[in-house]
């Protein structure tokens, strides 16, 4: 089931970088997605020998950002370190506003000029980005890129190196969600896909998302709408739950794989 990544944030409160790994390739599981802060509690240097010896490789590298507050230095270093680790791409976090701003639009004109010179040195390095809109209710404090017809419209301005990726989290309620994944498939900028699911009631927008299938996103369809635009890559697990922290991270992986498996492909061969 080579097809199912865990981004190690599902995990991550009872699981360090190099347990995570462990655990990966104890399913299989050959691809990971990954944190810079995990990284430097474990050490590059044995993160990466930990990966060669398991013939892993990175799908998604977290994070550059949040943008706004940008430091050339800091950004590419990041972007070095993600290269090293050859990470498919690499995610940008734009952050909210900025303290007592409330121009929204200024803002995100901001954020864009930002992600333009971030691309700038990705292209010099030779990394991918990947724009991930989040859920409007969070555009104050976390992103101001907010739908994926904004993050394509960028993408359109910015040309090559740099794509969206779906999380269903954040992007299930927008009613055009099936013609913008086709305009992103068209264009090959569908870097990734993540899933989790959305639930009734929701406790905290940040830190209670669903297992798959316990909550009200139609994951199946939204499934096929990627597939139908051109996408065969990773299916993503990537659940921020104080309620699933709490678990024992094995018991996590093996219950997504499951879930995995009954919504995304009644033929396990698929997967391979």
């Amino acid at each position: 089931m080579t097809n199912i990544v865990f981004n190690h944030a599902t995990v991550r409160e009872r699981a360090d970088m190099l347990t995570y790994l462990r655990l990966c390739s104890e399913r299989g599981l050959q691809t990971v997605s990954i944190w810079g802060d995990e990284i430097t509690k474990v050490g590059e240097t044995d993160a990466l020998s930990v990966l060669q010896d398991f013939g892993m490789t990175v799908s998604g590298y977290n994070r550059v950002g949040p943008l706004n507050a940008y430091s050339c230095d800091s950004v590419e270093a990041e972007l070095e370190r993600a290269a090293r680790f050859e990470a498919d791409h690499v995610f940008l976090f734009t952050g909210g506003l900025r303290d007592n701003e409330k121009d929204l639009g200024s803002a995100r004109r901001r954020i864009e000029d930002t992600i333009g010179k971030v691309l700038d040195s990705a292209r010099k390095i030779g990394v991918k980005l990947a724009i991930e809109p989040l859920h409007p209710m969070v555009t104050g404090d976390r992103s101001v890129i907010s739908s994926l017809s904004h993050a394509n419209s960028l993408c359109e301005a910015l040309g090559p190196g740099i794509g969206v990726v779906v999380d269903v989290y954040h992007c299930w309620w927008d009613e055009r969600l099936p013609a913008e994944i086709a305009r992103a498939g068209d264009a090959g900028r569908l870097f990734g896909f993540h899933v989790n699911d959305w639930l009734i009631p929701t406790r905290h927008l940040l830190t209670d998302r669903g297992m798959m299938g316990d909550g009200i996103i139609d994951l199946r369809g939204i499934h096929s709408m990627m597939r139908r635009a051109g996408y065969d890559g990773t299916v993503e697990v990537e659940i921020f739950s104080t309620d699933w922290w709490s678990r024992d991270p094995a018991e996590v992986m093996d219950i997504a794989i499951d879930r995995c498996r009954n919504l995304f492909s009644t033929d396990e061969k698929s997967w391979q």
